[in-house]
């Protein structure tokens, strides 16, 4: 089984973390994989540079499986982030389109109403990742966070995302670049220790958040990731649950909401074999007939919810 990390040259914010990893001892030049798209490897782990937008190459993980008989086992993907803040950060998240409906484009590559299943080393690598930023004193200019579930591509492996943002100036900066590749090196066990984040339900804390509501950085289910041993499913912000308020005389709340939670759960729930999902609401982000809406749900799919100190 070997790890499939993926950057572009399209991208100084994937190719920059890419070439410092490369830097590091012990990689060798691997196959190409059709059509030409180069790859390196490290005992298990492999990383592969395409000239693509990072959303619009899909199935790399059945591709490089077929290509090579090797089996993936995850996938990570490299890329920069943008806001309209324009604020420096260094990001974490799972991907999916999970709201959109059938026949729909999704702007950013995946498909309508589609969620990857999610890494298991989100929650765990996000705490790294900021003691890391700390450490190399990236910390406070550098936002570390999590991002709601958003974007392409299509995988069918476990997936997350590692972003440098916001603008140009900070997808350019070296020393982003290499806390991203020492994450890498340091989580993946490269480096001689022991990998970060690899799941295992018969150890530890076995209770995995997915969580619902709130902006695209979850500030809300932040605070919870952040403490230890919590692992991270599906995070779907505002924006992909849509609600359409009932009309007068009716009770159906529109909307592809219910969508949305039932295909965060399913994939959470397969990322995570013999985890406990408890959904976190971000309470103050709905309106009272939304949390109505989305609790009665909840209880009607059997999906338990969790308030902070069921985390603990």
């Amino acid at each position: 089984m070997v790890t499939l990390i993926v950057a572009t040259t399209y991208d100084p914010a994937s190719i920059n973390p890419a070439a410092a990893l490369l830097a590091m001892p012990g990689w060798t030049t691997g196959p190409i994989l059709p059509p030409d798209i180069k790859s390196f490897s490290n005992q298990q782990t492999r990383l592969i540079q395409h000239e693509k937008s990072i959303v619009k190459e899909d199935d790399l993980d059945s591709r490089w499986e077929e290509a090579t008989g090797e089996f993936v086992d995850e996938v990570i993907f490299l890329s920069r982030h943008t806001a309209a803040s324009n604020r420096p950060a260094l990001t974490v998240h799972p991907i999916g389109v999970l709201h959109l409906k059938e026949g729909e484009s999704p702007p950013h590559g995946g498909k309508a109403g589609w969620a990857a299943l999610t890494s298991s080393r989100i929650g765990p690598w996000l705490r790294l990742l900021k003691k890391m930023a700390e450490a190399h004193s990236l910390v406070p200019e550098f936002e570390i966070t999590l991002e709601g579930t958003h974007h392409g591509p299509i995988t069918s492996k476990p997936t997350m995302f590692l972003e440098i943002g916001s603008t140009e100036e900070y997808w350019k900066r070296q020393d982003a670049a290499q806390v991203i590749a020492l994450l890498m090196w340091e989580g993946l066990g490269l480096g001689g220790g022991e990998a970060v984040g690899n799941w295992n339900s018969e150890t530890g804390k076995r209770k995995v958040l997915l969580g619902i509501g709130g902006g695209h950085y979850a500030p809300r289910h932040m605070d919870i990731v952040l403490k230890d041993d919590i692992w991270v499913g599906h995070l779907l912000s505002g924006y992909s649950l849509p609600m359409e308020e009932a009309k007068p005389g009716e009770n159906h709340i529109g909307g592809t909401w219910r969508q949305s939670i039932q295909a965060a759960f399913e994939a959470t729930k397969a990322s995570f074999p013999g985890g406990e999902i408890l959904a976190h609401l971000d309470q103050k982000s709905f309106k009272g007939w939304q949390k109505k809406a989305i609790t009665e749900f909840l209880a009607e799919q059997n999906i338990n919810v969790g308030r902070p100190n069921d985390f603990t």
